[in-house]
């Protein structure tokens, strides 16, 4: 480990408290000056490192640069021990988490980064992943039905919306299947994808990706009226450590289905009026598809939509090709 990991692991371990550079010297076995050289190094990177004198240096709650030992520090301690790969930068954490996966990558392995440069979302669209974002895939070997898979996503909404709450302390909400809200702005997009096996035709992995907006400031035009953030001062790495950790908990216990209640009462969509499309469209299925209006009546024990339409016609719907609009 570089004098500089060092240096930042330690600050971490201090969250919220003054670490002096005297004591950062001792720990370290390093002079005075290298302490404050490599303060400035990790300042000009981006960190944000508060220095207040005969009180020392502290990393505030505000950073938004990922690292594998804040990461760790968000996870509980059942999934302390998982492996984690940060990237500054990845083309998608999906395509390094599958390239993992038939590597053999174990249950619960992590890929996180701040920015992505071919990120993407359902149908192959790409997904918009500007630096400073919260970008995750976690491998996951499915001990369930692999049928409700459409479940793990559910989870995967609950775990996001949970881990806001509890790291950043915002309320979130869920469209369903898989987009979080925050004050009526999606803030979050999730994608799960299966890796089979070609000879047995069976899934052996899902890989789950989770995309978090921090900041929409330079987002496009056309997404900054859809577009929101999760805001305040919290810890980058420790969100996406609490997602993931969530993540992994919950589809472990998978057939328990301790997150379905949570998910209908975070659902946006119960009770509502909604435009159904089904079918494939390529980029918007109001303006190539049909729709049809119906009433959102509940959402079922295995995540499915139950919809109500005009003519009295009851309908339980899968995620596959169909889409809603509120």
């Amino acid at each position: 480990m570089s004098t500089k990991e060092a240096v930042l692991q330690a600050l971490e371990s201090c969250s919220g408290q003054y670490l002096s550079g005297e004591e950062l010297s001792t720990r370290l076995d390093v002079s005075r000056t290298t302490i404050w050289k490599v303060i400035k190094a990790l300042r000009e990177e981006g960190h944000i490192i508060e220095a207040v004198t005969n009180n020392g240096y502290m990393l505030m709650h505000n950073n938004r640069l990922i690292t594998e030992s804040g990461v760790r520090r968000g996870l509980s301690a059942a999934n302390k021990d998982i492996d984690i790969h940060v990237f500054d930068a990845v083309d998608s954490t999906n395509i390094e988490a599958r390239r993992l996966a038939l590597d053999g990558a174990g249950d619960g392995t992590l890929v996180v980064t701040g920015h992505q440069t071919a990120g993407r979302g359902r149908l192959g669209r790409s997904f918009y992943s500007p630096r400073e974002g919260i970008y995750l895939s976690i491998i996951i070997k499915p001990n369930f039905d692999v049928s409700k898979s459409v479940l793990i996503t559910c989870a995967a909404a609950v775990a996001v919306a949970e881990a806001i709450k509890e790291v950043a302390g915002l309320d979130a909400r869920i469209k369903w299947v898989n987009d979080v809200y925050i004050d009526n702005r999606k803030v979050c997009g999730i994608l799960t994808e299966g890796i089979s096996d070609f000879e047995s035709g069976q899934i052996e992995s899902l890989v789950i990706g989770i995309g978090v907006n921090t900041d929409v400031s330079n987002f496009p035009e056309e997404l900054k009226n859809i577009a929101g953030a999760v805001e305040g001062d919290y810890s980058a790495s420790e969100l996406a450590g609490a997602i993931a950790s969530k993540v992994i908990d919950y589809a472990r216990n998978m057939e328990a289905r301790t997150f379905i209640d949570a998910y209908r009462s975070m659902n946006l969509v119960i009770g509502k009026r909604v435009t159904v499309y089904k079918g494939k469209y390529k980029v918007k299925p109001e303006d190539e598809i049909d729709g049809i209006p119906a009433t959102v009546e509940n959402i079922d024990n295995n995540g499915k939509l139950v919809v109500v339409y005009d003519d009295g016609s009851k309908e339980v719907l899968g995620s596959g090709e169909i889409t809603i609009r509120l």
